[in-house]
């Protein structure tokens, strides 16, 4: 399978949609904002949000509901409390606290509201009076990924040589396969692959691969355009599944490292505990409290 290679616009600026309900972490997050819940030391989204810095993304737009503005004031609302400033236990977060500001310098933060959630696809259209004709990079807040190179950089350099719109896809054991969009796909070289048919919620005996779709993309002007034309809810892989009937080219980009799911209650727990036993410390803390506890 080959491709014309093009040179065309870089990727310069992300979208990360955290409207939703958070309805699988209910009543947690009837509080509490899910994208904001701990994720080892950090809430989940500063991980997400550290993978687009360190991909050399400029701008960051959330796409928030009203009353979870707090995700957007966690990256910009300065400290001002003299008390908490001056507090005995600061040296305890003043590292964390020069981390967030760290970020506002290497990257603008905008926002733009989704007052009713209407999909993914719908979070993105909210979002494209601030893009204009370019590509944009589009990060689910629920995946977290773990790797050397950010998988979001590893995308943008496909971007610039193939112009083309581009999921980022993982291999998922048998069991799992039913919980995730599915892709058909021919490979292109060891990472890269040309989805030729997207397949939502198979049972594993009528999947056409176990490569799963995980919350990392690159959308262009045209892949807006069909976005544009769907009613009612709007799904990017659904969408991007009918582009791919329609003959237009859709890539996927197999990532190395670890997918951290955090998208309901038990997968969240899970890469939590993951990320806690990879610390020395908390490691050894960790089995003290739980024999202690009889628990080991």
């Amino acid at each position: 399978m080959v491709f014309e290679r093009k040179k065309g616009m870089e990727v310069k600026k992300a979208i990360i949609p955290v409207a939703g309900l958070g309805t699988r972490f209910l009543p947690l997050s009837k509080a509490i904002p899910k994208e904001l819940f701990p994720l080892g030391l950090k809430p989940v989204v500063e991980y997400v949000v550290k993978e687009a810095i360190d991909s050399k993304i400029e701008e960051i737009i959330f796409v928030l509901r009203p009353e979870k503005k707090v995700v957007f004031d966690y990256f910009t609302k300065p400290i001002k409390s003299k008390k908490i400033l001056l507090s005995k236990y600061k040296d305890q977060f003043l590292d964390e606290l020069k981390s967030l500001e760290r970020m506002k310098k290497r990257v603008k933060f905008s926002f733009v509201y989704q007052k009713i959630p209407r999909g993914d696809g719908d979070a993105l259209l909210k979002a494209k009076k601030l893009i204009k004709k370019e590509p944009v990079a589009a990060l689910c807040a629920d995946d977290v990924i773990e790797s050397k190179k950010p998988c979001l950089f590893e995308m943008i350099k496909i971007f610039k040589t193939y112009q083309k719109p581009i999921l980022a896809i993982k291999r998922v054991d048998k069991k799992s396969i039913r919980f995730y969009g599915i892709v058909e796909a021919k490979k292109i070289n060891k990472n890269l692959f040309k989805i030729e048919r997207i397949v939502e919620k198979p049972e594993p005996k009528e999947a056409p691969s176990n490569l799963a779709i995980v919350g990392r993309s690159i959308i262009t002007e045209r892949v807006f355009k069909y976005l544009e034309k769907e009613k009612g809810e709007v799904i990017l892989s659904k969408v991007l599944g009918k582009m791919i009937e329609k003959g237009e080219e859709v890539l996927g980009y197999e990532f190395e490292g670890q997918w951290l799911e955090c998208g309901n209650k038990f997968a969240y727990l899970k890469s939590n505990l993951y990320l806690t036993l990879k610390d020395k410390k908390f490691k050894k803390e960790l089995k003290k409290f739980l024999k202690e506890k009889n628990l080991l």
